[in-house]
Parts: C-alpha cells; sequence; structure tokens
C-alpha cells in the first residue's frame, strides 16, 4: 500500500519553509503524523506580496527538493500559507428549515452555503468559513447540530477573505514550480494549528507568530477564533535598528541579534561587553551587551503593547484565561517571554510544533516551523474529514514527471 504523503509550504519574506510529513495507516486510531522530511531555502522575489514570479518559483522548488530528498519521497500537491496582511474577516448568519425529524449532514451543509452567501468585490478571495454557533429552534451555544431535533437551522461563520491577486499569484507560483495547490490556508490559523491546544483555546488564548516582518495575532475563546490580525512589525524592524543604533551593517545586525540578543535589559550584566566590527574596516570595538539589549527592548516593547492594544479593542484581553502564546521565528529572542509578561500581566509560554508528531519531529520542533507544521496539520484534518487533499507516493512520481516536462518543454 503506498503511504500517503501531506506537504505544506511557508512562504516566508527571508525564508520559505517545506514540511512533507505520512498520513498513519489508520488516522482514526492515530493522532500523529509521521515528519519524513524538512526542507528550506532563502526567499527571493517575496515583500508584503509576491514581487517576482520567477524568483518564488525557485524558493518554493529548492524548498520541497530538498524535503523530498529528505523524505525519500516526491509530492505533487501542497498546502500554502498566505500572508495575512490584507485579510479581513466577518462574521455571517445563515438560517434554514430542517427537511426532516432530525438536523442531517445535508442541513448544515446547506445553512453554512446560505451564511456563505457573501457579495464579496471582485479583489477579495473567500478563503476560510469557519463555524462559530449553531442554533436549534432558539437553543444558543452548540457546537454540533448533527442528529438533533429541530426546525429551524441557524448558523454563524466566521468568513476570512484575502487579496485575490495575492492569492493568483502564489497558486502561479506553485503550478510553475511543479506542484498543485491543494488548499491556501491563512498563516495566523496553520500557526495556531499546531502550537496551541485544544484546552487554550476553551479556556480562552492568544497566538502572538512574531515573524520577519509582521506580526500575527490569532486569538480564540470557546474554542472558536475571534479574532485576526496583522502588525507591521517584526524581527527585520528589530535587526534594522541594530543597524541604526550601532553603526553595523545588516548582515553584523542580524548575526549580533542572534547570537547576544536579549528582549529584556534587566536579564543582562551591565559589565558584560560583546566585540563588535569597528567603524573602519579591520577594526573592532567592544560594546556593552546592555546597549543592544536596550536597542531590541525598545523594538519588542513597542510590538507587544501594540498587540495587547489590539486585543484589548476587541474586548478579548480579560477573556484570555489561558494567557499569551509567542510562537514565530523572532520569538526565540532570550527574554521575550519576561517581557511579555510584564506588557500583558499574564500567563506566557513559547510555542514549537509537537503534539501530534512522530518521525523526525524533532526536527520542527522549533518557532520557526509552526505554520509549516500547521499547514500539514490543517491537511491531515481535512485527509481525515474527506479522504483528500494528499499525494500517495505513486501520484508524487507522476508530479515529479509533470515538472521535468514542463522544465524541458
Amino acid at each position: 500500500m503506498n503511504p500517503i504523503l501531506i506537504a505544506g509550504v511557508d512562504l516566508g519574506t527571508t525564508k520559505t519553509c517545506a514540511v512533507i510529513a505520512e498520513v498513519p495507516q489508520d488516522p482514526m486510531l492515530r493522532r500523529e503524523i509521521n515528519i519524513l522530511g524538512v526542507g528550506q531555502a532563502r526567499t527571493v522575489g517575496m515583500q508584503e506580496v509576491i514581487t517576482h514570479i520567477d524568483e518564488t518559483t525557485e524558493s518554493i522548488k529548492n524548498a520541497l527538493a530538498e524535503a523530498e530528498l529528505m523524505a525519500g519521497a516526491e509530492v505533487d500537491r501542497v498546502y500554502v500559507g498566505v500572508r495575512g496582511d490584507n485579510i479581513q474577516a466577518m462574521m455571517s448568519p445563515g438560517i434554514v428549515a430542517v427537511q426532516g425529524d432530525e438536523i442531517s449532514r445535508h442541513d448544515i451543509e446547506r445553512v453554512h452555503e446560505v451564511a456563505r452567501a457573501v457579495a464579496f468585490p471582485p479583489d477579495r478571495e473567500l478563503i476560510h468559513a469557519i463555524p462559530q454557533e449553531y442554533v436549534v429552534d432558539g437553543q444558543r451555544g452548540i457546537k454540533d447540530p448533527l442528529g438533533m431535533m429541530g426546525t429551524r437551522l441557524e448558523a454563524e461563520l466566521y468568513l476570512v477573505t484575502v487579496s485575490a491577486l495575492a492569492a493568483e499569484n502564489i497558486r502561479r507560483s506553485v503550478h510553475r514550480a511543479g506542484y498543485q495547490v491543494e488548499d491556501l490556508i491563512l498563516e495566523p490559523l496553520a500557526a495556531a494549528r499546531s502550537v496551541l491546544t485544544v484546552d487554550e483555546k476553551e479556556v480562552g488564548v492568544a497566538l502572538i507568530e512574531i515573524g520577519d516582518a509582521t506580526t500575527n495575532i490569532a486569538a480564540y475563546v470557546d474554542g472558536e477564533i475571534r479574532h485576526l490580525a496583522v502588525l507591521p512589525l517584526g524581527g527585520h524592524t528589530v535587526t534594522n535598528d541594530l543597524v541604526q543604533g550601532l553603526s553595523i551593517p545588516f548582515v553584523e545586525a542580524k548575526k549580533t541579534k542572534e547570537l547576544f540578543g536579549i528582549a529584556c535589559s534587566q536579564l543582562v550584566d551591565p559589565k558584560e561587553m560583546i566585540e563588535l566590527p569597528g567603524l573602519v574596516g579591520g577594526q573592532t570595538r567592544q560594546v556593552a551587551r546592555e546597549l543592544i539589549a536596550h536597542v531590541i527592548e525598545a523594538r519588542m516593547d513597542e510590538l507587544l503593547v501594540m498587540t495587547r492594544a489590539e486585543l484589548q479593542r476587541e474586548g478579548l484581553l480579560s477573556k484570555l484565561n489561558a494567557g499569551i502564546v509567542l510562537s514565530g521565528g523572532a520569538s526565540a529572542l532570550q527574554g521575550v517571554n519576561s517581557l511579555a509578561q510584564q506588557v500583558f500581566a499574564a500567563p506566557v509560554r513559547n510555542g514549537s510544533p509537537g503534539e501530534e508528531l512522530a518521525g523526525i519531529a524533532d526536527s520542527v520542533a522549533r518557532p520557526k516551523f509552526s505554520t509549516a507544521v500547521g499547514l500539514v496539520l490543517s491537511g491531515f484534518d481535512r485527509y481525515k474529514e474527506t479522504g483528500f487533499g494528499s499525494s500517495s507516493l505513486s501520484s508524487g512520481l507522476i508530479g515529479k514527471m509533470r515538472k521535468w516536462l514542463r522544465e524541458f518543454f
């Protein structure tokens, strides 16, 4: 029996990550998926949106080729993350009359269809319609009405749209790389799938995914998504601050951040000094590590305060009884948790993929892989529900042949 494979591709502004996983033989009995391959490539041609399709295509192709080599298998379709820079979300109700003695799957599909029947502008594309709550004959708070008695079924869906142009350019880039887009998934939702627990979502939690260019926010209450937002600050902004504050090139600033960066100056010994390149070529100079911490802390504090204000404005801050979960590459900075605890006055933990993973799970157990792993897990959820949305080894070989034909013809 050919193995069933699921692949996810996270198109970041600086790095493209690909993950390939194998579905267990009996997914209803075994929850874990086997991580088989991981690939990374420098992202070129991608800023807030795709700026150069050919270069983005190469980034996708290189990341997936590395993941396929590690996995020893090939895929032909992938789940791809969509940046949240231009997301729009809204609640939409739907009402239908129940057609039988009890609520059937067809009734639920009909009420979803009514709630999705919203006229969006031509430049917007609907990518998610997430059920929030069902109401049966006036009784609210129902999570799954299937099999219940009733005459009227209502539903509220959380509709999420993105730029239609951005979505189409992603599809074109993936297609040119030789793969099919199985589905587009909003990055904050994918990251939340890999690092948040079911219990946290029920109690109330906010994921803050600090990427390179942006910070994604996904807040859950009563087990459902309640708010999505994107802030135009991330790790790249911190690096630029170090360039200005320390008068060093961007490459050196990035290295300094990774090796010596701390987001909470209280954790630094004021006497500790580090060596940095001098203002004249070939020279070096001593800089207090505390100065580096102050530069990083100022920007990270601004980012976290903006996040807190966003959650407060939506009336969610007091409902996050499970606190804050930090993820994304920039959240790995030492001291970010301490700073976040001061800002939110709430429990804070780091979120890394790990639950529901087997195989070489250690290779993706880092915040920067949250979105890529979440894409694979989202694909696994879809496979369990429908049996579709995956590659088999044989179909993967066919996909590889298609890629070869495109390259040479």
